[in-house]
C-alpha cells in the first residue's frame, strides 16, 4: 500500500469518527432532561471503645431504666388531643340561605335517625346541583346530617341555587320539591316550600354573580433548549413544595390548613407520565394553575404562583407564558395581581370570600 492510500485512509477514519462522535453529541444534548439520583447518605460509625479492666463500658455505664416520669418531654395531653383532629371525621358544610333553596320540615314529634336515613333518596344530586337533608338533633339542637342513634325533631331540606355549571332551573326545582316531598311523607313531616319563580331568580342572580366574578389563571412554562422528562420536572417541583396528585400528570402545592384545597396546580401531560419508559419522554410544556375562588386570600396564591413560576423557569431552563405563547413580562403580574385584590373585595362584600366553605361551594 503507498504512502498516499495510507493517508488517504487516515483521513477517511478521522472523518467518520468526527461523525459519530457528532451523532453522538447531538443525540444527547436532544435526550430529554433527566432527575438527580438522590445522594445515599452514608451512616455514622461510632468509634469502637474496648471496655478495660474495672470500668464497664459506656453503654453499661449510661443504662437508664425505663420510667414513667410526669417531666418527661413527651406530653400524652397533647398526643391524644393530635391525634383526635386528625382522626375527627370532618364536619360536612351545611345548608346555607345565602347559595341554597330551602324547605323546611316540621314534626309532630322528634323520630330517629334510622327512620331518616332509611327515608333518605338515593341520590344527592338535583339535576346537575347538591341536595342535602339536614336534621335538627333534639339533644343538641343543631342542625346535622341525620345519624343512627340520634333523635331528629325537624328537617330541612335544601338545593345549591348555583355553581359552575349553571343556575337552578324550573325543571330542577320541580324534581327538587318532589324529592323533598317524597322524604317528609315517608317520615310523616309537613314541608314548606319557598315560591318557584322568585328562587329561580335568586339563582339566576346568584349565577349571574358567580360567573363575573370566577377567576382560574394559569402560566405555561416553555422548555427553552432541551426538553424535559417527567422525573426531572416532578423533581425540580418537588423541591419548591409540590406533591403528587390524584392523576397521572397532576401535582399540587398543598394548603397550610387542614381541609383546604391545594393553593396552586402543576399539570404535564398525563400520557406522558403513564408511558413504559417515563425517562425517554420529551416535555416541553407544562402549566400552573389557581382556582382563585377556591383558595384562601391570606394563603397570597398568586404571589407564590409568580414566585414559583420564575423559580421553576431558572432552574428549568424554561420560560414563562400566557395559553396564546406570548411571553409574560412581571410587569403583567403587577396588573394581574392588583386586579385580582379587586375581586378579592367583591367576593367579601357578598360574604363568599375567596377560600370559604360557601365560596368553594358556589365555584364548584
Amino acid at each position: 500500500m503507498s504512502t498516499l492510500q495510507i493517508s488517504l485512509a487516515m483521513v477517511g477514519g478521522l472523518v467518520l469518527a468526527g461523525v459519530v462522535a457528532h451523532s453522538a453529541w447531538s443525540t444527547r444534548k436532544n435526550l430529554p432532561k433527566q432527575a438527580s439520583p438522590k445522594p445515599v447518605p452514608e451512616p455514622e460509625s461510632a468509634p469502637a471503645q474496648e471496655p478495660t479492666l474495672g470500668q464497664a463500658p459506656d453503654a453499661l455505664a449510661e443504662r437508664t431504666e425505663p420510667s414513667f416520669d410526669t417531666d418527661a418531654s413527651f406530653d400524652a395531653d397533647a398526643s391524644l388531643a393530635a391525634l383526635t383532629q386528625l382522626t375527627a371525621p370532618e364536619k360536612k358544610p351545611g345548608l346555607d340561605a345565602l347559595i341554597d333553596a330551602i324547605a323546611s320540615v316540621a314534626l309532630e314529634s322528634a323520630i330517629s335517625g334510622e327512620a331518616a336515613l332509611a327515608a333518605m333518596p338515593s341520590t344527592r344530586r338535583v339535576g346537575s346541583k347538591p341536595f342535602a337533608i339536614e336534621g335538627l338533633n333534639a339533644l343538641s339542637s343543631e342542625w346535622e346530617f341525620p345519624a343512627a342513634g340520634q333523635r331528629y325533631s325537624a328537617f330541612q331540606c335544601g338545593v345549591q341555587l348555583a355553581n359552575r355549571t349553571g343556575a337552578l332551573n324550573q325543571i330542577e326545582y320541580s324534581e327538587f320539591v318532589i324529592k323533598t316531598q317524597t322524604f317528609a311523607d315517608a317520615i310523616g313531616g309537613e314541608v314548606e316550600f319557598a315560591e318557584m319563580q322568585g328562587e329561580v331568580a335568586r339563582a339566576r342572580e346568584l349565577d349571574q354573580f358567580a360567573s363575573t366574578h370566577d377567576a382560574q389563571l394559569g402560566f405555561s412554562l416553555r422548555a427553552v433548549h432541551a426538553a424535559w422528562s417527567p422525573g426531572y420536572v416532578q423533581q425540580s417541583a418537588a423541591s419548591l413544595g409540590f406533591v403528587a396528585g390524584a392523576v397521572p400528570g397532576r401535582m399540587v402545592l398543598p394548603g397550610t390548613q387542614p381541609g383546604q384545597a391545594p393553593i396552586l396546580g402543576l399539570h404535564f401531560d398525563s400520557q406522558a407520565a403513564m408511558a413504559e419508559d417515563p425517562e425517554q419522554t420529551a416535555l416541553r410544556e407544562l402549566t400552573l394553575s389557581l382556582d382563585v375562588p377556591q383558595v384562601l386570600r391570606s394563603e397570597q396564591p398568586f404571589v407564590r404562583m409568580c414566585e414559583l413560576a420564575l423559580a421553576l423557569a431558572a432552574s428549568m431552563d424554561g420560560v414563562i407564558t400566557d395559553d396564546k405563547g406570548s411571553r409574560i413580562r412581571p410587569e403583567a403580574m403587577e396588573v394581574i395581581h392588583a386586579d385580582l385584590e379587586k375581586l378579592y373585595d367583591m367576593l367579601d362584600e357578598r360574604e363568599l370570600s375567596a377560600g370559604s366553605v360557601l365560596s368553594r361551594r358556589l365555584f364548584s
